[in-house]
């Protein structure tokens, strides 16, 4: 015999019971697909999970968790449609269409706005991920033909740079 739910928590509708839990999920990620309409939104719940614990983990003891780089490659995923590589690999962080991406995150821990890129690495964008100190985020993507030519590494500040903002 089937169960039914509990009456505060779901109704019968054409002929199957529906949760309220059901309908917020889909309400949710109908927000979630016009906010980030390139996103995987199987990644925007770890996302936003994972920065809000960084930020109450934060303000609960003043200390850091160290996830902000994780934390800007899903970003890069969500917002731009990126397609990441496996953890550790070597060259690229993600890939976004044909453009190999390199990403790097600036934390609230830093006090400077400024990120090394090692141009020796293979990558055709640069995608910089700021977590301000309120746990705000935004992104630039900037193209490898912006930034000044090196064989090794370079400074990239992100006041300082040109580059598409993502929101």
């Amino acid at each position: 015999m089937m169960e039914l739910p509990d009456h505060d928590r779901a109704f019968y509708d054409d002929g199957e019971w529906v949760s309220w839990d059901e309908i917020n999920q889909q309400i949710e990620y109908k927000e979630w697909r016009a906010k980030y309409p390139k996103a995987d939104l199987t990644l925007v719940p770890i996302f936003n999970n994972l920065l809000s614990t960084a930020a109450i983990y934060h303000a609960d003891t003043g200390k850091h968790l160290h996830v902000y780089g994780d934390i800007g490659e899903l970003y890069g995923a969500i917002t731009c449609g990126m397609q990441l590589n496996r953890t550790y690999a070597q060259g690229s962080d993600g890939r976004l269409g044909n453009d190999l991406v390199e990403i790097k995150t600036i934390s609230p821990i830093r006090q400077s706005d400024t990120v090394e890129v090692n141009m020796a690495r293979n990558f055709s964008k640069l995608l910089i991920v700021r977590i301000n100190e309120n746990f705000d985020i935004r992104g630039k993507l900037i193209d490898r033909k912006s930034l000044r030519k090196s064989n090794g590494k370079i400074k990239v500040s992100w006041s300082q740079t040109e580059g598409v903002l993502i929101i």
